[in-house]
């Protein structure tokens, strides 16, 4: 396995400072002499304040450097980063993943789909170029729960949801299957691209194992080290205050998750309402065919006042159609993006906490210079390891999203522009129907 990834087991690798070097480093809360009673706790500025990603020197736990421009000092200029602009950072690429071909599996006790898993790369930790295996939604379920247990310091792709998916019914009509394709094709590609996850055992095996089910039952494999750290934290730490680039992005995702929902609701009542329009639409085009079969001098016009009427419920339906199979699902897509993000917020401030916890127990201690436990030091390297992994995938995922909403607001534009100029194209060939005038004898 590469160096690139944290395998199974693997503790996770440090900031490029290390871990004797943040041994050397003054405690966010070190002790203060004092005659007067215990030791004064004086938080850090780096707890506290918002510190430029450039300031420090940071690498990926596959040594790759990142880019480390920092958040925005509050949620509202972090907002303001949605740009519709090119410049997403170009990457070699040496594992390409799709998922297509869906088919119905009809068994006794169930029914379900599954899905082809392509594979196609040059690693040397595979041990072919191609592989292409079956999946279903539960295979898509196990791998993103391993992802999180394994990996619990990086943002892991959402999934979509199980059964209910907006303005869909029937989970295994065409329309449902396909849109769950696309999603469950962007949840692979989106960890491919991830210079960590897509160096995971799980993901691997996901990818390769012919039987993945022989996996499964081998039942809760070990946690990496930084995994069973985080997983068995209790809440019996109180963190004292989020630094505050993470309280902005924390504001920032409240914010953020708040008007795609609002925009989701209004989304869904829109389509509703046209879909209510087209049915109106096609009792209405009819009429004029109707009632051309009784004018036979206007039997020519009103014949083709129904032909544009149904002319435009077609593009109508087309429009209704691209909102709900694009539109609504990146909109749930970056909703469910943002609870993931959130959790490894918490995730993050519970290392935070119990290291501030572990600091004011030394802290209490009434010897001037008090020995700092290796454990101490330990959840120190968690934290800066916790905030450097963040750090990058915020980065990662503001990249994404810039680009995603960009395709998705061209997109709308451009499927709007389409439906209008098809009903003005529908209208206007029926204006010589109505200029033309019968010639008197």
């Amino acid at each position: 396995m590469s160096t690139g990834g944290s395998g199974l087991g693997t503790p996770r690798a440090l900031p490029s400072s290390g871990p004797r070097a943040l041994r050397d480093m003054p405690h966010p809360l070190a002790p203060s002499s004092s005659e007067e009673g215990p030791a004064e706790l004086t938080p850090s500025p780096d707890l506290l304040l918002p510190r430029s990603f450039a300031e420090k020197d940071l690498s990926l736990p596959n040594g790759t450097p990142v880019d480390t421009s920092s958040p925005a000092s509050s949620s509202s200029s972090l907002l303001n980063r949605l740009q519709l602009d090119d410049d997403f950072d170009g990457e070699t690429r040496d594992l390409f993943v799709t998922v297509d071909d869906p088919k119905k599996h009809i068994c006794t006790m169930e029914t379900y789909i599954t899905y082809r898993v392509t594979t196609k790369t040059t690693r040397a930790e595979f041990d072919l170029p191609e592989y292409s295996v079956r999946r279903r939604y539960q295979d898509f379920d196990w791998l993103r729960n391993k992802l999180e247990e394994s990996q619990p310091t990086h943002l892991i792709p959402p999934l979509p949801e199980k059964f209910v998916m907006k303005g869909v019914v029937d989970r295994f009509s065409e329309e449902f299957v396909e849109t769950r394709r696309k999603a469950l094709d962007k949840f692979l590609k989106r960890i491919s691209d991830h210079p960590v996850l897509s160096f995971n055992e799980h993901f691997s095996v996901f990818l390769t194992a012919k039987d993945l089910n022989a996996y499964k039952r081998q039942g809760m494999a070990l946690l990496s080290k930084m995994g069973e750290s985080v997983k068995y934290v209790t809440g019996g730490y109180k963190l004292r205050s989020r630094p505050l680039e993470f309280a902005a992005v924390g504001e920032y995702l409240e914010t953020f998750a708040l008007k795609l929902g609002t925009i989701d609701r209004i989304a869904q009542r829109i389509i509703k309402e046209e879909l209510e329009y087209l049915v109106e639409l096609r009792e209405y085009g009819p009429v004029y065919s109707t009632w051309g079969g009784l004018e036979v001098e206007l039997a020519e016009p009103l014949e083709g006042v129904s032909a544009c009427i149904g002319n435009c419920c077609t593009a109508l339906e087309e429009l209704s159609d691209d909102m709900t199979e694009d539109f609504l699902p990146v909109l749930r897509e970056y909703i469910l993006y943002s609870e993931s993000m959130k959790n490894v917020l918490k995730k993050r401030d519970q290392v935070q906490a119990e290291y501030e916890a572990k600091l004011e127990t030394i802290a209490l201690k009434k010897e001037e210079r008090p020995k700092v436990p290796a454990d101490v030091e330990k959840c120190q390297d968690r934290v800066e390891c916790f905030n450097a992994d963040l750090k990058a995938d915020m980065e990662r995922w503001q990249n994404s999203k810039r680009q995603d909403f960009r395709q998705l607001l061209m997109g709308m534009a451009d499927k709007n522009i389409q439906y209008y100029e098809k009903c003005l194209t529908a209208w206007e060939s029926i204006i010589p129907l109505l200029q033309d005038k019968p010639e008197t004898k």
